[in-house]
């Protein structure tokens, strides 16, 4: 029995469309659209304490409490979202939806395209950050919201997240921005590519067109290993596997799993492909590899210049994917601008992933940074 002690308990998951097309950073006009979302605590009276969460790569709209009472696992912020939490539903009406381009709910590329009847593949539109937020802000004027007291997210949520503060600066109060980047770095976009190149290699994946038939499951498979080995710590990886073997005292000596670390990534891959489909993937690590505020804008001091947020940087020492010096110059550009900053680096063995383990840190730096915010 699910314990719902400091927990939003039983959620639904909720779906919003609408009929006009949006224009992508492209140049392309692309609709309709439905956005999956759920929704934490109540919006008061004056609508003034919305909080949007920000999902990363990987993530979803179910960022808290349990779908069902048998579900083993909660949301994927569970343990930052809820009564007394980092994002106190007592107090905040929280907010997560998934992403343009997903494949939970949100339209993405396994998506029925209403012209033809079949699913999108890869006649879905290359989509950026600034397209993914475009579609948010459709969902927040739908609630009526005409300012969000906060938007946070970590990885690529940091992304979006900032990318609000630029694009509706009168809309958002607070930006936090927790182990994320500017821009994605030239190891980033090659690790994507890499991940990339093993869907489109598998004999599966059929130019995106595997839905009536089996799924690209290996090199999916195989992205998510690369991936997933991005969001540990040599300190953590080290400390959860060593270089254990699995269930024996004698290696193999051959291409079966000898190590407990072999073990677990496929174990993660395999879980991955389960859950995600790999045409988003190709869409959502493309998107990512686009995003760069310096190039986009010229430099960052004239990306957020007009931004009106309060600015909460979060990152972590052991987080290599997206190192501290680069948010922290990010942080130092805002106060040179005379914008109000704090930024944290957390101390934490965890690499990328402790932005979703690190929950007492976290949860003391945003609760009290949140007292200080007023729509």
């Amino acid at each position: 029995m699910i314990n719902f002690e400091n927990s939003v308990g039983i959620v639904k998951t909720k779906y919003f469309s609408f009929e006009e097309k949006i224009k992508l950073e492209s140049g392309s006009d692309f609709g309709p659209i439905t956005v999956a979302y759920e929704t934490y605590g109540e919006l008061n009276e004056d609508k003034s304490n919305a909080v949007l969460v920000l999902h990363a790569l990987s993530g979803d709209a179910h960022a808290a409490g349990y779908h069902t009472e048998t579900d083993k696992k909660p949301g994927w912020w569970d343990n930052m979202i809820g009564p007394d939490k980092a994002f106190d539903t007592n107090k905040y009406f929280v907010i997560s939806s998934n992403f343009l381009g997903g494949c939970k709910g949100t339209t993405g590329p396994s998506s029925i395209n209403t012209e033809t009847g079949k699913p999108y593949g890869t006649s879905f539109p290359v989509i950026t950050i600034e397209d993914m937020v475009k579609v948010q802000k459709k969902l927040i004027d739908f609630f009526g919201i005409k300012k969000l007291l906060s938007v946070a997210g970590g990885s690529m949520g940091g992304m979006q997240a900032m990318e609000w503060a630029i694009q509706y600066p009168e809309s958002v109060s607070s930006c936090m921005v927790i182990a994320s980047a500017s821009k994605l770095s030239a190891q980033n976009i090659a690790f994507n590519e890499v991940g990339r190149t093993a869907i489109i290699s598998d004999p599966n994946w059929n130019n995106g067109n595997y839905y009536d038939d089996d799924p690209p499951a290996s090199g999916l498979s195989v992205a998510r290993m690369i991936g997933h080995i991005t969001y540990l710590s040599e300190e953590s990886m080290h400390r959860k596997f060593g270089r254990r073997l699995q269930d024996k005292l004698q290696p193999n000596f051959n291409f079966d799993i000898d190590f407990q670390v072999e073990s677990y990534l496929r174990h993660q891959g395999q879980a991955f492909v389960d859950r995600f489909d790999a045409n988003s993937y190709l869409y959502i690590t493309k998107a990512m590899d686009y995003f760069d505020l310096t190039q986009k804008y010229g430099s960052l001091a004239y990306a957020f210049k007009d931004s009106k947020s309060k600015f909460l940087f979060i990152t972590f020492s052991t987080d290599w994917l997206f190192p501290p010096a680069e948010l922290k110059t990010t942080a130092r550009t805002l106060i040179s601008l005379e914008k109000e900053v704090t930024y944290c680096n957390i101390d934490a063995p965890h690499g990328h992933d402790s932005f979703l383990l690190e929950v007492e840190s976290q949860t003391r730096i945003i609760t009290n940074f949140l007292k200080g915010v007023v729509a």
